[in-house]
């Protein structure tokens, strides 16, 4: 396969052992379902990305003022559905502190399941996917039993066994407002019959605290997540000194490997960008991470060119596609065990090319 010519030759003539070995083809989850032709978490968009040859969907999870873990990207949902328009629940908005941070908005926490079903979703990148913005106001918020419902029907109608990666939001901040996520998450997974490694099941959060209390509550596969800058807040409110950058070093890896079966990292920590946006060469991420036993995922790839490397952007439009497909032989190249992607139908067609 042929993508990007010397460039991309050059860009990817790394030092040795620096590219790892890779047993299978890498995994392609859709990032929120097919986010960059729906609005994020909604059936349509898991549904979507199945359609698309997605191997995983991604559902975030926060929970409702009754329990119930539902799929939005945050907690605060005013930018990811149209409750701002709703005159009953305008007494509703409020200033909190989420993870350190003061956020205004209305939060699923202050809603029963019953009142968020009667919110619709909107696309939250309304300038960069306006044609998203035709299915404002006709989705529903969906439950995470709802979406294990659909990736087991859509298993039996394509044949495949669809995955779901369930991703917990904020666990120390709704831990101590009484609304853990580990405990009904572990019971959802336990009545769908998912609880061990061999199930397509992957769960991942920024925070460490709660994984490793997951741990020691089930045995599906846990995926710690990784930043390009900051560190876990379980580790601001422990006082733990490590940040993210520590957690991707080699003795960091080690210690995650003790609780954890992979890595989700910021794409830029397997392949950096100078200040101008332009890759530099890669590092030994993914190495580190395989002699440690630890698969690696990486997050986001998005085909508008805002979202690439200069290298691979295509006219000066932000919103324009650029060469998403040789970003992806690019990662691909390297040995990335798996992608989270907005366009998991590029993501799919260039593993497909690069087989070849």
């Amino acid at each position: 396969m042929v993508i990007a010519g010397a460039m991309l030759a050059a860009i990817i003539a790394v030092p040795s052992g620096a590219v790892a070995h890779r047993d299978e083809e890498p995994t392609v989850i859709g990032h929120r379902g097919a986010s960059g032709y729906r609005p994020e978490h909604t059936l349509e968009a898991y549904r979507l990305a199945i359609a698309a040859g997605a191997d995983y969907i991604e559902p975030d999870l926060v929970s409702t003022k009754d329990g119930v873990l539902v799929a939005r990207h945050e907690n605060e949902i005013s930018g990811t559905t149209d409750v701002s328009t709703k005159p009953e629940f305008a007494g509703r908005r409020a200033t909190k502190t989420i993870d350190g941070v003061a956020v205004t908005g209305w939060f699923t926490e202050d809603f029963t399941l019953a009142e968020l079903k009667t919110l619709r979703a909107k696309e939250r990148l309304p300038q960069v996917r306006p044609t998203n913005t035709a299915f404002d106001g006709t989705l529903e918020i969906p439950t995470f039993q709802e979406v294990i419902d659909l990736a087991k029907a859509e298993s039996r109608r394509h044949g495949r066994t669809i995955g779901v990666y369930p991703e917990t939001k904020h666990p120390t901040y709704f831990q101590d407002i009484g609304l853990p996520l580990e405990e009904p998450l572990v019971r959802i997974l336990k009545r769908n019959g998912l609880t061990g490694k061999r199930d397509a099941v992957i769960v991942q959060s920024f925070e460490t605290a709660n994984l490793r209390k997951l741990d020691k509550l089930i045995d599906v596969k846990l995926a710690q997540l990784i930043n390009a800058s900051g560190k876990p807040y379980d580790f601001v409110v422990a006082g733990d000194a490590r940040t993210y950058a520590d957690l991707v070093k080699p003795e960091g890896l080690k210690w995650i490997s003790r609780y954890a079966d992979g890595v989700g990292v910021e794409k830029s920590l397997i392949v950096p960008r100078d200040a101008s946006g332009k890759l530099l060469a890669p590092t030994t991420l993914i190495r580190d991470a395989h002699r440690n036993d630890l698969i690696v995922h990486g997050w986001t790839f998005r085909a508008e060119n805002q979202f690439l490397p200069a290298d691979f952007r295509i006219g000066t439009d932000p919103n324009a596609r650029g060469d998403i497909f040789a970003e992806f032989a690019l990662y691909y190249r390297l040995g990335i065990d798996g992608v989270f992607s907005d366009h998991p139908d590029t993501a799919v067609a260039a593993r497909v090319g690069f087989a070849k």
